[in-house]
């Protein structure tokens, strides 16, 4: 069976000089030699969530890469909350992205909103991009919904609270098994001093949504991004890629969209069908 191998690399943020970096950790699969698929999680998840689909493009001979974004996962927390933004995730990338010449995307939520900006900056060849339940438009209450659930500290006394508060809060991205919903509670979990189990990203992430927010606007940065074959994902009740937003996306030429049944935001990428989904358009 295929096994992940670990890399890591320091990136640096905010435009500040190399000396300030951050770690950039991530799992890989597949041989060295393969086509390059990077892979990147949403907000509050890791890399560890591509772990069934990165298996199956390993199998295919591909070589997959699944980020820890900064503040998440094993890769390094920033040193303020106002840090945590898009730009600084691509900066911290770069001594990675600029290493793999031509490369497939797949991106979940915050990893599709990052995606498009990798589209839009020079020296980087995405080939093909799957962008799974986000677009250039997200509405203001969305974003609220997400404000609120990470605006309460989460602790639990073992793992099987964190997974219960899992399934719970992340019950839009579908029927999972009993072992998957396992999978992510595993992943999800960092053991603070005191015995208790934390989720494993920095509490500070959320600091950039305090404060009044607004609607998200990106159109003007679509035609960049819609310059290459993508494949839209849309959870079947997803309230952060609307409908309407998702039919515009698949008005650009080379862009299609498949609406996922059963999910909300956002769909897992563990479903045999979705799996398959995303591998076939990836293979074009």
């Amino acid at each position: 069976m295929e096994r992940p191998r670990f890399g890591a690399v320091s990136g640096p943020f905010e435009g500040t000089p190399a000396s300030r970096t951050v770690p950039l950790r991530w799992v890989e699969w597949g041989p060295a030699a393969g086509r390059p698929v990077v892979c990147v999680h949403g907000l509050t998840r890791n890399a560890r969530d591509f772990d069934v689909l990165a298996r199956h493009l390993a199998g295919q001979g591909r070589r997959v890469i699944c980020l820890d974004v900064p503040g998440r996962g094993l890769s390094g927390w920033l040193p303020e909350g106002r840090f945590y933004a898009v730009p600084n995730y691509i900066a911290a990338m770069m001594p990675l992205l600029t290493t793999l010449g031509e490369f497939d995307w797949v991106g979940t939520s915050m990893g599709g909103l990052i995606g498009m900006g990798v589209c839009a900056t020079p020296g980087l060849n995405m080939r093909r991009f799957v962008i799974n339940d986000i677009g250039p438009f997200v509405p203001v209450a969305a974003l609220e919904r997400i404000r609120t659930y990470l605006s309460e500290p989460r602790v639990f006394a073992d793992i099987a609270g964190l997974e219960a508060y899992l399934r719970q809060v992340h019950a839009p991205f579908g029927p999972l098994s009993d072992d998957e919903w396992a999978h992510l509670a595993h992943y999800s979990a960092r053991m603070r001093p005191d015995g208790q189990v934390a989720l494993h990203y920095d509490p500070a992430i959320m600091e950039p949504m305090q404060g009044e927010l607004t609607d998200v606007d990106l159109w003007p940065l679509w035609p960049a991004v819609a310059s290459r074959p993508v494949l839209v994902l849309r959870g079947e009740r997803s309230d952060l890629l609307l409908r309407e937003t998702a039919q515009r996306m698949g008005e650009s030429p080379g862009v299609q969209v498949a609406t996922i049944p059963r999910c909300g935001h956002a769909p897992a990428l563990m479903e045999p069908a979705q799996v398959a989904l995303v591998a076939g358009f990836l293979a074009g």
